[in-house]
């Protein structure tokens, strides 16, 4: 039978090793810019004109036209820039949109309606985002694996355009 001491180390090991997403580390060039084809359903890291990396994207359950209110399941469409990094997000990793803006407040109260908010750029969680499906509730969605290296390459401040 395990002691104490043996049970308590093992416990110890096991919250500071299994419980948390290691943060990558990059050294190459900076990303100055995000592109997001949603037609194309395609991701672009960009240091100036040269493409850095590419991803297959998922986006919102209702993926045409612009987002215009809360609840409407779509992605965003216009220029914005990652406001927050969250290494504790439900969806693995995830960078957040500075969504909505100027322009996305005045749609929505010329409707009458609340924007929405909280679009990010995220990862995937327990068994949603199979990839090839819109599931998002307007977000821009990778795998796991994938958004590891983009969150390790994208800074807060970071440019991202979203095209339609």
């Amino acid at each position: 039978m395990p002691n104490r001491r043996t049970v308590l180390l093992g416990a110890v090991a096991l919250a500071t090793t299994g419980c948390s997403t290691p943060i990558k580390t990059y050294y190459g060039p900076n990303v100055t810019r995000v592109v997001i084809n949603k037609g194309a359903r395609r991701m672009y890291l960009l240091n100036g004109q040269t493409v850095l990396a590419a991803y297959d994207i998922d986006l919102g359950f209702a993926p045409r036209g612009d987002k215009q209110i809360e609840g409407d399941g779509k992605t965003p469409e216009g220029s914005y820039y990652i406001d927050r990094k969250n290494p504790k997000s439900s969806f693995h990793l995830s960078l957040g949109l500075s969504y909505p803006n100027a322009n996305d407040i005045a749609a929505a109260a010329a409707l009458g309606q609340d924007p929405g908010g909280d679009i990010f750029i995220h990862g995937a969680s327990g068994q949603l985002g199979k990839r090839g499906t819109d599931w998002t509730y307007g977000c821009v969605a990778v795998t796991n694996s994938e958004i590891e290296d983009i969150y390790a390459m994208v800074n807060a401040g970071t440019q991202v355009d979203i095209h339609p």
